[in-house]
């Protein structure tokens, strides 16, 4: 690991807003009360990366707390260090292994999902990695609320076909779905939010995936 990672992960260590590994379970079902001492409702995103998308949300809905979950703390610097210095108290980091989100995360304590460009192990034996896979809609599945919703936003249209594959089979409720969303019109001031990895695509024209749906039978 390079100086300037090893150097993030040990800044975040100190962060108030970044909680690591097995910390985060003690944590669990408490969120709102324990980490941000208030009772709002709590969104995920998935994959944050470097957390572009839960800060500007945050920034937009001051009445939600949010949590970016990623694996790579170098990634989960930046974010938190953008809501520490902005003093943006409604973002939390959880740095933890996506497939331990159960341990985590109590049932029906997440009122909304995102799930950001991630990577889309796109090779047929990578299947079980990718966040759409029904083993991972399960334990979705189980922290949100029974009225809570899935936000998938990417530039793999081969995830994206995937991803409503499983939401056809498992008969979910779709609220809204594009191949194309700067060409839509469901840009709003939330979808339009973009992250270091979607201004890449774009800038080379490339088109932008995005469905919300929910567990509830269509």
């Amino acid at each position: 690991m390079g100086k300037d990672k090893l150097r993030k992960f040990a800044e975040i260590a100190t962060f108030d807003n970044v909680v690591e590994l097995d910390a985060g379970k003690e944590l669990k079902g408490q969120w709102a009360a324990k980490h941000f001492g208030n009772t709002k409702p709590i969104v995920l995103e998935l994959a944050c990366g470097k957390g572009e998308y839960t800060v500007n949300l945050a920034k937009l809905f001051p009445e939600k707390n949010f949590i970016g979950v990623d694996y790579k703390g170098n990634r989960i610097w930046r974010g938190a260090k953008t809501a520490l210095e902005e003093g943006i108290d409604n973002v939390g980091f959880l740095r933890i292994q996506i497939e331990t989100i159960l341990e985590h995360f109590e049932e029906n304590e997440i009122a909304e999902i995102w799930i950001t460009f991630p990577d889309p192990q796109p090779q047929d034996s990578r299947e079980k990695k990718r966040l759409t896979n029904p083993k991972f809609l399960e334990r979705y599945k189980l922290i949100l609320k029974e009225d809570g919703c899935m936000n998938l936003k990417t530039d793999n249209d081969g995830f994206y076909a995937y991803t409503l594959e499983q939401i056809a089979l498992l008969n979910l409720k779709k609220f809204k779905e594009t191949t194309d969303l700067y060409s839509s019109d469901l840009v709003d001031h939330v979808l339009s939010i973009k992250t270091y990895y979607e201004r890449k695509y774009l800038a080379v024209d490339k088109n932008i995936n995005y469905v919300k749906w929910s567990f509830q039978q269509a």
